[in-house]
């Protein structure tokens, strides 16, 4: 922990390696002997694109001070209707009630430094309606009955008891909780600066199945005073979250999830990865929106389980990014297309009186698994679509703008700023002789053994994380934001791996040799602010400054460099993977 308790963080090992733990069993999926849905008998963009209920999540006094809100949002086992021509389905929802909950759940809207207090309630049931896998570390007591879950705030900055630790999860009625289990209500300070978060169930083990089920939803944390002269498109009409993700359906509506593992002798049905045919945006398939010839902005959350987006528009028309995560950008970027990984953020704003077309359709290219093999050619599928339509008379012109800089005052990464430097290494293993993976570890570690990372509050650190799996991982490190500096491939892979797994050191299995020559890839321009998700290439070595203080001006005090809360008490917070297949994989 450091000489100073109060000036170091506890951050527990989780990544891509996070340990498992469910519940075994599960009860009979409803339609379980239902035919797995042809999504091309389902007709494309035919339901319009919902709003999900928004929830204040502060309180206004007598006189117009904003006070601290308090919120109850439950879980509940609920039926939502994906597209006009499928039957309702089966989901786990959010929402301030059982008649309103949604897929996902509501957006709840902050005010940066007002807190936003939440008691969040499980009203799930006995078993869970999607498998699990029993060889999963359990994520109950012996004899316990309920659906575990508890909720984590991604981006956001609070202390580790309100963080959504996997092992503070709970069952209905609290009867049953976990071994670092939180009382309610879970408290977001907000004391960060305005942008993108989400809410998603982090229950050790079930995270894959919870999220599948429908546990997600958007979280806004604004600052009119710093958003406002910016100008960027506002309101309701104009500024609109869309949550992706993809699923696969029976014929009757049920969502459908293998049963079969890929190595069924060590774990009979987890899988690696879970890809769905339909792609999903604010819970309907395929939908529409009509929009005017105007600006409007789009927070785009990647909410899938592993799918990766590279998203682009027909018609002509690009994206200007203003965010990335949960912080603005300190200038706008222009792309045609772009990748958003698995729980990563994208804040873009699109000018349709640039469209080409009365149509445009937002579609994605990438392939799954991602990245796939060298010269594989991912087939292109819709996503969306935008009808254009010309403004009305009486509407008011278009004023709104994207302004050459946006926040420029945050601080730039320097790496000389570093307190140390720590090598952190993916591993994967494979039990039975198969190539297919069952157990995965950092630094030859599993998720339950002692801390290793503990580093101090008020500093920065650099970590050079290194890839020695196949697979593309969005790393997600809790509480802290961080800044990539150079992403390199490794020279000869086999050998530097076959090295690593005998000795798990990278200085002797020679890296800078590894390293000389290998490949620089180019960190997007739109991803070069501060973030808290990173796809971490195969067969390379990321190299990022990791920020364990809050992001304020460059010229921030010393008080300023410390947290409101004492992050050295609670469960601590954890660093993963956001494929939530993998975080569920024991180590």
């Amino acid at each position: 922990m450091g000489e100073d308790r109060r000036s170091a963080c506890l951050l527990a090992v989780a990544v891509a390696l996070q340990a498992a733990a469910v519940l075994g069993g599960g009860e009979r999926q409803r339609g379980g002997g239902a035919a797995i849905l042809d999504p091309r008998g389902l007709e494309k963009f035919v339901d319009e694109l919902p709003d999900m209920p928004r929830l204040r999540g502060y309180g206004v006094a007598e006189g117009g001070a904003l006070v601290a809100g308090n919120l109850t949002i439950g879980m509940y086992d609920t039926s939502w209707k994906f597209h006009r021509d499928l039957p309702a389905t089966r989901v786990f929802a959010y929402g301030a009630s059982r008649e309103t909950a949604t897929v996902p759940g509501p957006t709840i809207e902050a005010m940066r430094g007002v807190p936003t207090h939440v008691t969040w309630v499980n009203h799930l049931p006995a078993r869970h309606f999607l498998p699990w896998d029993a060889t999963l570390t359990t994520a109950v007591a012996p004899g316990a009955r309920g659906v575990p879950t508890v909720v984590h705030l991604h981006g956001g900055v609070q202390h580790s008891s309100s963080d959504g630790h996997s092992l503070a999860w709970f069952t209905a009625g609290l009867a049953a909780t976990g071994p670092r289990f939180s009382p309610p209500p879970y408290a977001y300070p907000n004391r960060q600066p305005p942008g993108n978060l989400w809410y998603h169930d982090h229950a050790m083990g079930l995270t894959r199945v919870n999220i599948l089920a429908g546990l997600m939803g958007a979280y806004r944390v604004a600052s009119p005073g710093e958003e406002g002269p910016l100008n960027l498109p506002s309101g309701a009409a104009l500024d609109r979250n869309l949550v992706l993700f993809d699923r696969n359906f029976r014929a009757d509506g049920a969502l459908f999830m293998n049963r079969t593992g890929n190595n069924p002798d060590v774990h009979p049905q987890w899988q690696p990865e879970y890809f769905g045919a339909v792609v999903v945006v604010n819970g309907k398939a395929w939908p529409y929106l009509r929009v005017r010839r105007r600006r409007y902005r789009f927070r785009i959350l990647n909410a899938s389980n592993a799918r990766f987006f590279r998203l682009r528009l027909s018609a002509g028309l690009r994206f200007v990014h203003v965010g990335s995560d949960s912080v603005y950008l300190p200038r706008p970027v222009a792309t045609d297309a772009f990748l958003v990984a698995p729980s990563e953020i994208a804040d873009v704003v699109v000018d349709f009186a640039e469209a080409a077309a009365g149509a445009a359709v937002l579609s994605d290219d990438a392939p799954a698994p991602y990245p796939g093999d060298p010269g594989d050619k991912a087939e292109t599928v819709a996503v969306m679509k935008f009808l254009i339509e010309d403004a009305a008379a009486e509407e008011p012109p278009d004023t709104s703008a994207v302004p050459a800089a946006l926040m420029p005052h945050y601080p730039r990464p320097d790496a000389r700023e570093a307190a140390t430097t720590r090598r952190i290494t993916m591993y994967e293993y494979a039990k039975n002789g198969t190539d297919e993976p069952t157990h995965l570890y950092l630094n030859a570690r599993s998720y339950m053994d002692p801390v290793t990372e503990t580093p101090r509050e008020g500093t920065s650190e650099l970590w050079e994380v290194i890839n020695l799996t196949d697979d593309n991982h969005p790393l997600h490190v809790h509480l802290a934001l961080f800044a990539v500096l150079e992403q390199r491939s490794l020279r000869r892979v086999v050998e530097f791996r076959d090295c690593m797994v005998r000795r798990n050191d990278a200085r002797a299995c020679g890296i800078d040799r590894h390293l000389a020559g290998g490949r620089r890839h180019a960190v997007p321009r739109q991803e070069r602010g501060w973030k808290n998700v990173f796809k971490v290439r195969p067969g390379a070595v990321t190299r990022m400054l990791v920020r364990f203080k809050p992001l304020s001006s460059a010229d921030a005090s010393p008080e300023e460099s410390r947290f409101p809360f004492d992050v050295t008490t609670g469960p601590g917070y954890v660093y993963h993977c956001h494929v939530s297949l993998a975080v569920d994989l024991p180590s």
